[in-house]
């Protein structure tokens, strides 16, 4: 079996001034093959993040003599790509409320479960990491060609089989810009739910079944027997068509 992208050379720096939930993160972490650099002071941050490649920050937002928000506010103006998680207190709504305002991108309170952690590093590093792969995809892409359409990258055009200009939000052109860059390959919620951007507090799978359902619409006839975007039930969806990239 294929090990997981999620975990491979992930390097996890985890700030907190409690010994013991240091260490439980080093030991959990490293027991699943994330390496852990854990501090004790926002103060070292620099410092690491000079010499070492930071895929996801663990972040205490209660540290002794130290403004939580602030470190993460000033990392997010460096660092607009690295993933935040804040570690809060059970009471501190309002800390969670305007660091998550300051771009973190979840919060777990303390205690917590090294497994929710874990599950939270996961998802995070999948979406970051799909996020990049597909804005680095997108860069080097003109165009895409499929089943007689075309989709221009640069000027977000999507024209049909008989030349027509068909309408997308921006929505509908990530989400569409995801299954050309990978097509016949499945695509999870997940997945979609990052790569179009839907992603937020509010927002649940079935949020991608609406949006794709959307999509088909416009670039699927009402009559047609095989579908480009097709359900593969429990895992997600695949684009069945050949893709041909213009760059």
């Amino acid at each position: 079996m294929e090990a997981s992208p999620v975990t491979v050379a992930a390097h996890v720096l985890a700030v907190d001034d409690d010994p013991s939930v240091r260490q439980m993160i080093v030991d959990y972490l490293g027991d699943n093959d994330i390496r852990v650099t854990a501090l004790s002071s926002g103060k070292q941050i620099p410092e690491i993040m000079a010499r070492e490649t930071i895929d996801l920050l663990v972040l205490d937002i209660r540290l002794p003599g130290e403004d939580g928000l602030q470190i993460a506010r000033q990392l997010r103006e460096e660092s607009a790509g690295l993933p935040i998680i804040m570690l809060t207190g059970r009471k501190d709504e309002a800390d969670r409320v305007m660091g998550l305002e300051l771009g973190a991108d979840d919060y777990l309170t303390k205690p917590f479960s090294p497994r929710e952690l874990l599950a939270r590093i996961r998802a995070l590093l999948r979406r970051s990491r799909s996020q990049q792969t597909v804005a680095d995809g997108l860069q080097k892409v003109r165009a895409y060609r499929f089943a007689g359409w075309e989709l221009n990258v640069r000027v977000r055009r999507l024209t049909s089989p008989d030349k027509g200009v068909v309408a997308l939000t921006n929505t509908e052109f990530n989400l569409l810009a995801a299954f050309l860059a990978a097509p016949q390959r499945v695509l999870s919620r997940d997945q979609l739910l990052a790569l179009s951007r839907l992603h937020n507090d509010e927002v649940y799978d079935r949020a991608v079944d609406t949006q794709v359902s959307r999509l088909r619409r416009k670039i699927e006839p009402a009559e047609a027997e095989a579908r480009l975007i097709r359900t593969e039930r429990g895992a997600g969806y695949i684009f069945t068509a050949a893709v041909e990239i213009v760059r």
